[in-house]
C-alpha cells in the first residue's frame, strides 16, 4: 500500500514535469517552423495543462479501467471549478471576458449537456465515443478558424511565452516530455487500481478523487499563478477550456478501448454534480457581464462548498 502511494506520487511528477517539457519542446518546434505564437497558445499550451488527464486516461482505457477515465473526467470537472477556480476568486475578484462570455461558455455547455444525453443509457461504446470525437472537431475547427482571422498581431506576440530553443534541444525536449507523460501515467493507474482493490472501493472513486485531483494540479497551478499576477482572465478561460477538453478529449478514450456500462452513480452523483456546477459558472458569468460586477469572494466560497459537498456525498457512499 505504501510503496503504491508513493508510485502514485511519483506518476503525478513525472505527468506534470512530462507536460511541462512536452509543450516547452513542441512550442519552440511550432516557432522554429513560423507558427504564429497565438495559434501556439491556442493549440500546444491549452493541450498541455490537460496533458496529464489525457495519458492517464488513455492508459486506463488500454488496461480495461475505463471507470477510472470516466472518473478521472468527471471528478477533473469538478475539481477545476470548486477548488481551482474557488480558491482564484478568493483571491481576487475576476470578470469574465466577454469572449469567454459569447464562445468557449456556450461551448461549454453544449459539450456537458451532449456528454449527459450520452450517458443517459449508463452505457460508454463506439458511437458515443466518435459523437464526442465529431464535437471536437467542429469545436476545434471553429478555433483554428478564429485564431487564423485575428489581426491583431502584436497582442498576439504577447499571448504566450516561447523559449528560444534549437531545433536539436526541442525535439528532446519534446521527446523526453512524452516519455515522462507515458511512464508516469502507467505507474499512477497501476498503482490507483491497486489502491482501489487494497481499500475495497470501486476504481471509479480512485478516479474521482486521487487520479482527478492528482491530474488537476497543473489548472490549479495556472489559475493561482495567474490570478496572482493579475491575468484573472486567463485562469477562468483555462478552467473553461480544460473542461471542454476534459469531456471531448477525456472520455472517448474508455469508448473507443474499453466500452460497457457506466456505474449509476457516475451520472446520477458525479455527473449531475459536474452539471450543476457548470450551470452555477454560466449563471454567475452571465450576470457578471450583465451587471458589470466581478466575480468576488462570495462565487469562490459558493464553488468551494459545492465541491465539499459533492465530497462529503461521495464518501458516505463508499
Amino acid at each position: 500500500m505504501l510503496l503504491d502511494v508513493v508510485i502514485v506520487i511519483l506518476g503525478f511528477i513525472g505527468l506534470i514535469w512530462g507536460a511541462d517539457k512536452f509543450v516547452g519542446g513542441a512550442s519552440a518546434i511550432a516557432r522554429n517552423l513560423g507558427v504564429a505564437p497565438f495559434m501556439i497558445g491556442l493549440t500546444i499550451v491549452a493541450f498541455g495543462t490537460s496533458a496529464p488527464e489525457f495519458f492517464s486516461s488513455a492508459v486506463a482505457a488500454l488496461e480495461q479501467q475505463a471507470p477510472i477515465a470516466i472518473g478521472n473526467a468527471l471528478g477533473s470537472n469538478i475539481f477545476n471549478i470548486g477548488i481551482a477556480l474557488g480558491i482564484a476568486t478568493l483571491l481576487r475578484p475576476i470578470a469574465p471576458p466577454k469572449s469567454l462570455i459569447k464562445k468557449e461558455l456556450p461551448a461549454l455547455l453544449l459539450v456537458t449537456a451532449v456528454t449527459g444525453i450520452l450517458f443517459a443509457d449508463l452505457h460508454l461504446g463506439l458511437v458515443d465515443s466518435l459523437i464526442l470525437i465529431a464535437v471536437l472537431g467542429f469545436l476545434a475547427y471553429r478555433l483554428v478558424r478564429q485564431g487564423l482571422k485575428k489581426q491583431d498581431r502584436e497582442a498576439d506576440e504577447e499571448s504566450v511565452e516561447i523559449p528560444a530553443v534549437n531545433g536539436i534541444r526541442a525535439t528532446l525536449m519534446l521527446i523526453f516530455g512524452l516519455v515522462l507523460l507515458v511512464i508516469g501515467a502507467e505507474a499512477l493507474i497501476g498503482s490507483a487500481s491497486s489502491i482501489a482493490t487494497y481499500m475495497g472501493v470501486s476504481p471509479a472513486i480512485i478516479g474521482l478523487t486521487i487520479v482527478a485531483l492528482g491530474t488537476s494540479l497543473p489548472e490549479l497551478a495556472a489559475c493561482v499563478a495567474s490570478v496572482l499576477r493579475g491575468h484573472t482572465d486567463l485562469a477562468i478561460g483555462n478552467i473553461v477550456g480544460s473542461n471542454i477538453l476534459n469531456l471531448l478529449v477525456v472520455l472517448p478514450f474508455p469508448g473507443l478501448l474499453a466500452a460497457g456500462a457506466i456505474e449509476s452513480e457516475l451520472f446520477y452523483r458525479d455527473y449531475a454534480t459536474m452539471l450543476v456546477m457548470t450551470l452555477v459558472l454560466a449563471g454567475i458569468c452571465f450576470w457578471t457581464a450583465k451587471s458589470g460586477r466581478k466575480m468576488g469572494r462570495a462565487s469562490g466560497v459558493a464553488f468551494i462548498l459545492m465541491y465539499v459537498t459533492w465530497f462529503i456525498i461521495m464518501y458516505q457512499q463508499i
